[in-house]
């Protein structure tokens, strides 16, 4: 390959990296052209599979601040750079990687931090960012609701009480006299 072309390849995949927010690195020794595309598809949306070349690989890697794959690009070697929901794109490659042992899952990255093969299925088992999200709003709902009842209630009730005095004390009622009184009896008491 010309020297242009390289550069060129390195531009490329340097961008990849750098518009990735996750990537996942995979051996792909044995599977066909046919099942290359099915790959691609149970990637989806979320990103895309490249087959690269190793020490472009490497020097694009370096070039876009990406170490998770250092002393790993050895062999035919591809890259899922994942630009959307990383669990779904884990849960594809982990599927396909079941039903074709000859795709091997090396390592990959996550926002910069390095990942292991384990980190990487450890990914695939977390539900979608959605549906994480959708518990957390109910946890924080329940929790708000929880929070407001027992806030208010007492609440509330101070409001009833000091109303039932302020009514009280503007009708005239003896319990503003009896007030005076007790202010009254509190220094006899002390002298005693």
């Amino acid at each position: 390959m010309p020297t242009a072309e390289k550069e060129a390849a390195v531009a490329e995949l340097t961008e990849l990296f750098r518009e990735a927010n996750a990537g996942v690195l995979t051996e792909y020794r044995g599977l066909t052209v046919a099942q290359l595309k099915e790959l691609r598809r149970a990637i989806g949306d979320n990103g895309s599979y490249n087959v690269v070349k190793n020490t472009l690989t490497a020097i694009a890697a370096k070039n876009a601040g990406v170490d998770a794959f250092e002393g790993q690009l050895s062999g035919p070697t591809a890259i899922a750079f994942i630009t959307g929901d990383p669990v779904e794109a884990a849960k594809g490659l982990r599927a396909f990687a079941k039903t074709n042992p000859q795709l091997v899952i090396k390592s990959g990255f996550l926002e910069g931090k390095p990942l292991s093969a384990a980190d990487v299925a450890a990914l695939a088992d977390l539900e979608p960012r959605e549906v994480l999200l959708a518990k957390m709003a109910g946890a924080l709902k329940g929790s708000l609701n929880r929070a407001a009842y027992v806030f208010n209630a007492p609440l509330s009730k101070a409001a009833r009480t000091v109303d039932a005095l302020r009514a009280k004390v503007e009708a005239g009622s003896p319990a503003e006299a009896a007030a005076p009184a007790a202010d009254e009896a509190a220094p006899a008491a002390d002298e005693a």
